[in-house]
């Protein structure tokens, strides 16, 4: 996390969301970056061929950290208790253990996707909000749409 957020650190909300077709199978991603302060927005999406949906979930919420190009306040908002369970509770464990988890020390799921997630998360003050997907959440809803659209390049 940044040393001490100023009343002049940038705050901003990032809504995410990743989809599959088959697990595995063509996925998408996509996140809404929004700045309350000036009220501009960005969308981005993109998806792989060959996927799953944790990678999917998991590549949004980069890509999306990846678009803020300063050390933020970020309100993260994911329909994704993977995503969030694993920033909340799992990734310290992880580290302490070697990316490796549970007494038989199995190595971590995705551990290049978790690693990239944590070093772009310390860059800010991320604050978790999980959403109910498929809950009318606006923002969540739309990121669904983003992802399911990135998903038919692939077909």
């Amino acid at each position: 996390m940044p040393e001490v957020a100023s009343a002049d650190t940038p705050q901003v909300e990032l809504f995410t969301d990743g989809a599959c077709s088959g697990n595995p199978g063509p996925g998408g991603w996509a996140y809404i970056l929004r700045h309350p302060a000036s009220g501009t927005e960005r969308e981005c999406s993109g998806g792989e061929r060959a996927t799953t949906n944790n990678r999917m979930e998991l590549i949004a919420a980069i890509e999306g950290l990846r678009a803020i190009k300063k050390p933020s306040i970020v309100d993260l908002y994911s329909d994704s208790q993977y995503v969030i369970n694993g920033l909340k509770e799992w990734v310290a464990g992880w580290k302490r253990q070697g990316w490796t988890r549970g007494k038989k020390r199995e190595p971590v799921q995705n551990v290049d996707l978790w690693k990239t997630l944590d070093d772009l998360r310390n860059a800010h003050t991320v604050r978790l909000h999980w959403v109910r997907g498929h809950s009318e959440h606006p923002e969540n809803e739309r990121c669904d749409r983003l992802a399911v659209a990135a998903i038919e390049q692939f077909r």
